[in-house]
Parts: C-alpha cells; structure tokens; sequence
C-alpha cells in the first residue's frame, strides 16, 4: 500500500467520529439554538436591547448544557471517546479561552477562533461542537462576560466548530486555503447571530429595526442594513485576524494536534482479514 495515500488520507480524516445517538443529540441541541434565535421574529416582545432575551437566556442556557453533557456522554458509552480525548478536550478550551485574555472583543481581535476551527478540522464535528461552546463558557467566565448573550456566543461558536468538522477532505496548502474561507465566513456569520439574539428587541422608531407584522423580505433588509451599519467593522477585523493566524500558524498547529491525536491512539482498531 501506498505509504503517501495513507498518510494523506489520515491527515484529512476526522480523529473522533461523531456517532447516531451523539448526532441526534447534537442535531436536537441545533433546533433548540434555532428555535433561541428565532423565537422573537414570530412573537414579537416590546422592550429594549438592554432586556432583550433577559427572562429567557438563563432557561436557554439550562436547557443546553444537559444536550452538550449528553453528547460528550453518547460519545463516551459507544468508545469515540475516553479519558485522553475528554482531558484534551479540556485544555484546549482552556487554551483557546486564553486566548481571548489578551483583547477580549476589541476592534474584533479574537484570536480563539483559529484554534476551535482548526480543532473542529482534526477531531472532528461532534468534538468541535463542544469544544466550541465549552470554550466560550469558558472564557466568558475568565473576562466576566456572563450575561443574557452567553447562550446565543456559546451556541455560535459551538456551531462555529461543528462547521470546521464539516469542510471537505483535503491536504497541505489546499487544505489551509479551504480552513481560512471559512474562518472567514464563519466569523461574518457568527457577527449576524449575535446581531440577531438582539435585533428584534431595538423597537421600531428605526429604519433598521424589526418592523412586526412586516414580510420576511423587508425585515431580511433591515437586518442586513443593521448588520452593516452596527458591526461589520467588527466582523471584518474578526475574520481576517483568524484567516491570517490559519494561514500564518496552521500548518504547525494542524500538525501537532494531529501528532497529539496518533500517539493518543484515537483512531479505531484495525483489523485484518
């Protein structure tokens, strides 16, 4: 057999394979963010941003840690994961969380996202999922930015690293190319979702606000005018930031997550007739 195929082929493939019941269980904790996000759109509430999902979120947020317990749990009973790949789970939120210390949402550098799409890339979708919102858990307790918004970034950088594990197979500076595009349009999507937990609740004395009872066309147009006008400056910085770091570090940080996931032997036995 072809050393070079083998090589190239385990490089591309998920380290952790998201089993049935772990994916029926991520699936339900994606409706339940669905239903989070949208809910407002269909009945509307009058009251300002600084209450938006303020009655809510903390129900959210209980509702979707048992999904993500649950998950890692279905992972566990059926072998994808053990001790080594939950203690790695561990440090690297811990490590992506640090990430965040040094300018937590200044001018958009945030540095963590390189590392939750580039771990999401190796280990695959179910680990990316949770490292994802594990991370921005984390890291909102460290930099104090507990509030009704937590639910809505740990749901968006969850989906963030289930994205990653997602991106078709490929190798060396393809590869790269593939994980900085969609460093890129992840980050612009994760802007628009943290725009939307708030938007329907900016009232309606703007031509950029939620306007209830009109069609989904014209509100779609102001959300986009809203994005636009109220953090694409920031969004923009966010993506670059972490489409640079993947270009620049990728290739050293692929490599060594993906020696960490072969000497832990996270990959099932094979065997031979």
């Amino acid at each position: 057999m072809n050393d070079g195929l083998v090589t190239a082929t385990a490089a591309r493939a998920p380290a952790i394979r998201l089993r049935p019941r772990a994916s029926v269980l991520l699936a339900l904790a994606s409706l339940l963010g669905i239903v989070a996000f949208g809910w407002p759109l269909l009945i509307h509430q009058h009251a300002g941003p600084n209450t938006a999902h303020g009655a809510d979120a903390p129900w959210i947020f209980v509702a979707l840690v048992p999904f993500l317990l649950a998950i890692v749990l279905a992972e566990i009973s059926e072998g994808s994961l053990d001790a080594k790949a939950v203690a790695l789970l561990g440090i690297l939120a811990a490590s992506a969380a640090a990430l965040r210390i040094p300018s937590p949402g200044i001018d958009g550098f945030e540095p963590l996202w390189f590392l939750i799409i580039l771990s999401g890339r190796v280990f695959g979708r179910g680990f990316g999922f949770v490292l994802g919102a594990l991370t921005l858990f984390v890291s909102a307790l460290i930099t104090g930015g507990v509030g009704p918004w937590l639910p809505f970034e740990i749901l968006g950088a969850a989906w963030m690293g289930l994205g990653a594990g997602c991106l078709p197979p490929a190798t060396g500076k393809r590869e790269l190319a593939i994980l900085a595009a969609y460093a890129v349009v992840a980050c612009l999507i994760y802007g628009m979702l943290l725009n939307l937990w708030f938007w329907p609740f900016v009232g309606t004395h703007s031509s950029v606000a939620f306007l209830p009872g009109a069609g989904f066309v014209e509100n779609l147009h102001r959300f986009v005018l809203f994005d636009v006008t109220t953090s694409l400056g920031f969004d923009i910085p966010r993506a670059v930031t972490n489409a640079v770091l993947i270009i620049v570090l990728g290739r050293p940080v692929l490599g060594a997550l993906r020696r960490v996931c072969k000497r832990a032997a996270f990959d099932p036995l094979v065997t031979f007739d």
